[in-house]
Parts: structure tokens; C-alpha cells; sequence
């Protein structure tokens, strides 16, 4: 018996209906696989804004917050920016998912986003979306002013629309809002793939915590390489 069967007797059956589930590869060659991509804006990923506007008024430590953009710039950009274009080359959809509020004074926010007096108004600098992972041509763009984003949009509604039964799921932050993500599309009925090191938190042991979490139960987990590999080995370009 291995060390995660000792840790959670579970995991083998949950891996096998999830993780190793042969349908990952069916809906990439039926192109039923979106890439989603999580709050890759100005407000929370870039040095200097939003969130991170004052870093002297921040209740983020400063080390943690050199961790965090550093991981960002190195590894995540960049293997966000290729994956999205594997994505776009294959003819598989990458779907952009950001906070921004519906009105300029924040009314219709989320209670948990009102009490966090965080909003993001239309057009607002905090709203644009980091150039490196931006999205392309006419990609879809979902706007939301709460943690998860099946709970607070019409996302749902359409991925059904496009067909799409399968997600690969990267952006930040790894155990908020992509965590919240990947457990709603599971409960929802999706195959869902994390994409590691395509996400950040501001520590790495909050990253890890999430990834021990949902790993093999709530998805499978892997890395940006293996995702393309998948990719070019189960579809045709167009």
C-alpha cells in the first residue's frame, strides 16, 4: 500500500474515475477541452498594482510577495503564454476568466467581494488583462465578482453551448479562486486538468496544500510540458 492510500484509503478509486480517466484524451481529440484561465489580470499578477499597489500598506510580507511575482514572471507567464498557443494552434478554445464588476460603483459585486470592499470597475486599469497571457482575437472573457466563477456566471451555460466537457485549468490564486474553480467544474460534471506550474500563490506552501487537496480527487495534476505533449499527441493541427 503506498503512502496516499495510507494518507486516504480513496484515492485509488477517485484516480481511476478522474485522473486516469480515458475521456481526457477522447474530448481533446473531439475538441471538447477548453483552457480557462484564471485572473491573469493587473489587480492580483502585477508588481505595483491593485492589490499590490502599496506594498508598505500590504498585509502581504514583503518576502512573500517577491516569492510570489518572481514565480509569476520565471515560471507561470511563461508557461501560460505557451500553452495558450498550443491551444490556439490546435483549434481548442482558451477562455479568459477575470474580476470586473458589471457597473462603475461596484453595486452589483458579490457580498464576500463587497465586504472585502475589493472591486474592479469597467475599463479600469486593475481590469486589464497581463499582455503575456492576454487574450486573442475574438476569445471569450468571463467577468466576475466572486471566488468561483461557475457560482457567479453564466460559464456554465456556455461550455455547454460549445460542447466542451473537459478543462484545463491554470491562473491564480492556486488555493482561492483556482481551487474554487477546480472543485465547482468537478461537482458540475467536468474533467478537469490543473496545470501546475501555470498557477501561483503567494506561498508555496499554500500551493502545495491545494495541489495535496485536490489532486486525483478533484483533478488530475500536471505540468505545462506534459499538457502540450498530450496535446500534440491527441490532436491534429488545423
Amino acid at each position: 500500500m503506498t503512502d496516499d492510500n495510507l494518507l486516504d484509503p480513496l484515492t485509488p478509486i477517485y484516480r481511476e474515475s478522474f485522473a486516469e480517466n480515458p475521456k481526457h484524451e477522447k474530448d481533446l481529440r473531439n475538441r471538447n477541452t477548453a483552457l480557462l484561465c484564471i485572473d491573469m489580470q493587473y489587480l492580483d499578477a502585477a508588481e505595483g498594482h491593485g492589490l499590490f499597489a502599496e506594498n508598505d500598506k500590504s498585509p502581504i510580507p514583503l518576502d512573500e510577495m517577491r516569492y510570489y511575482f518572481d514565480r509569476l514572471k520565471s515560471t507561470v507567464f511563461p508557461n501560460v503564454h505557451n500553452l495558450q498557443n498550443c491551444f490556439r494552434m490546435h483549434g481548442l478554445e482558451v477562455i479568459h476568466v477575470r474580476i470586473q464588476s458589471l457597473t462603475h460603483d461596484g453595486r452589483d459585486r458579490g457580498k464576500g467581494h463587497k465586504r472585502l470592499n475589493l472591486h474592479v470597475a469597467p475599463g479600469s486599469a486593475d481590469a486589464c488583462f497581463i499582455e503575456e497571457v492576454a487574450p486573442v482575437g475574438d476569445e471569450i472573457v468571463i467577468n466576475k465578482t466572486a471566488s468561483g466563477v461557475f457560482s457567479s456566471t453564466n460559464l456554465h451555460y456556455v461550455l455547454t453551448n460549445l460542447g466542451i466537457s473537459s478543462l484545463y485549468v491554470v491562473g491564480v490564486y492556486t488555493n482561492e479562486c483556482v481551487e474554487t474553480t477546480v472543485r465547482d467544474a468537478c461537482d458540475l460534471g467536468y474533467l478537469v486538468t490543473m496545470v501546475d506550474d501555470c498557477c501561483a500563490t503567494v506561498t508555496p506552501e499554500l500551493h502545495e496544500a491545494s495541489l495535496k487537496t485536490l489532486r486525483d480527487r478533484y483533478a488530475r495534476i500536471i505540468t505545462a510540458e506534459e499538457a502540450m505533449d498530450a496535446i500534440e499527441r491527441e490532436v491534429k493541427e488545423i
